[in-house]
């Protein structure tokens, strides 16, 4: 995983020196690439492929794939600016991710809400869209909610991701500046920060009515993302291959799969209802332990698990992940690594893309059923444009009319 050398200070170097920050590991953008599938299917609203994606089989998930791959891409992205430039330039740099992802929030939720409010106005739904996103606060109140989603003090359900996402990129010019005395400063810091939040007492108020907190406790989630980015940068050494470690790594996804997944305890308790018994008993042992808003302990060392499995099986650089030769299959699994490193390399486009497009997804099958076809049909549409929107928004960074003829 450690591609990059680790700073030794963040005084600005010379421009050779920062070449090999630029790197970019293969293995970073296929596995953001395959959560961001991941996520639209969570997303489409009841839709049956969601019963089979890594949620309902252990503690951690695609969220857990996209916090992590975003700190290492950020250590490439950003760690770089800072060696480069200095923590100064490195925080500005920062900053203007944090006003990028801001705004990203904010289009995403007037669009969502717009399109709500559209679809309720037509008249011709006998359900209420705007109540199914539990947005008839924002819309029966809108000038006191309009301040508390420009403030991130009204976060409503479905939109909680970002403003995480936006609290812990504010949080990386204090670890760097922390890195400069000492690395082992900054990681007892995160993890103070990580064990405080579990006990609650750095919860955010998502909504001025009532005790709701943001669903993402960026405080709890910075330590996954942090570990990502410790490991790009190169301060935490990559694990070895070790047999030991793999079967490990398997024991834990596998006997705590019951626990954390309650289709995998229901699968259990019909085949043997008395070990199932014992399994429920353990199920409130692990409650606060597995717990998403603050990210528990069971969903990073689940996390962690998953994560050295994938990096095993990709090999090292990523080499297993190549195709080569000239067979079919060989070109039909060079071209879909193709596509999903591409949708991967795009992840901010292609999220809000598909966070919008999940909601109309969901009307389109509330219209035609969710029969095996609809969804099969609904779910390839919404693959198709995901990858669409991967490849036009690098079609659009890669500012082809500056192209010299």
């Amino acid at each position: 995983m450690a591609t990059i050398s680790p700073a030794s200070d963040f005084a600005p170097a010379a421009a050779p020196a920062a070449a090999p920050a630029r790197t970019r590991d293969p293995r970073l953008d296929f596995y953001r690439g395959i959560a961001m599938f991941i996520i639209l299917i969570a997303h489409i609203p009841n839709d049956p492929w969601a019963r089979w994606i890594p949620a309902r089989f252990g503690y951690s998930d695609a969220t857990e794939i996209f916090v992590f791959c975003s700190g290492m891409a950020s250590a490439i992205a950003f760690g770089g600016a800072f060696l480069r430039k200095g923590w100064w330039m490195g925080s500005a740099r920062v900053a203007f991710r944090i006003w990028q992802v801001y705004w990203a929030h904010i289009c995403l939720f007037f669009f969502v809400a717009m399109t709500m409010a559209a679809l309720d106005q037509t008249g011709a739904f006998e359900k209420t869209y705007i109540s199914s996103l539990n947005l008839q606060h924002f819309f029966n109140d809108p000038a006191s909610q309009m301040v508390g989603i420009f403030t991130l003090t009204y976060v409503p359900n479905y939109f909680d991701i970002l403003p995480m996402y936006l609290v812990v990129l504010a949080l990386m010019p204090l670890y760097m500046a922390l890195y400069r005395v000492s690395f082992w400063l900054m990681a007892a810091v995160s993890v103070s920060i990580w064990f405080i939040a579990q006990t609650g007492a750095l919860a955010l108020p998502a909504e001025p009515w009532s005790d709701r907190q943001w669903f993402f406790n960026p405080f709890g989630w910075q330590l996954l993302f942090f570990t990502g980015f410790a490991f790009m940068r190169g301060w935490i050494p990559a694990p070895p291959v070790s047999k030991s470690l793999i079967w490990a790594a398997i024991a834990f996804v596998v006997l705590s799969a019951p626990f954390g997944s309650w289709k995998v305890f229901t699968w259990i308790n019909t085949a043997a209802p008395d070990f199932g018994a014992v399994i429920r008993k353990g199920w409130p042992l692990t409650e606060d332990l597995r717990g998403k808003t603050e990210f528990g302990l069971l969903r990073y060392v689940h996390f962690l698990s998953l994560a050295y499995l994938g990096w095993v099986a990709a090999g090292e650089h990523g080499h297993r992940l190549i195709a080569t030769g000239h067979s079919v299959g060989a070109r039909v699994w060079q071209l879909l690594l193709a596509v999903i490193t591409k949708v991967g390399q795009q992840s901010l486009a292609v999220f809000v893309f598909s966070m919008a497009a999940a909601r109309l997804i969901g009307v389109a099958l509330d219209q035609s059923g969710r029969d095996v076809a609809s969804v099969f049909v609904a779910n390839m549409i919404g693959f198709a444009m995901i990858i669409g929107v991967a490849y036009l928004a690098a079609w659009f960074k890669s500012q082809p009319w500056k192209t010299k003829k």
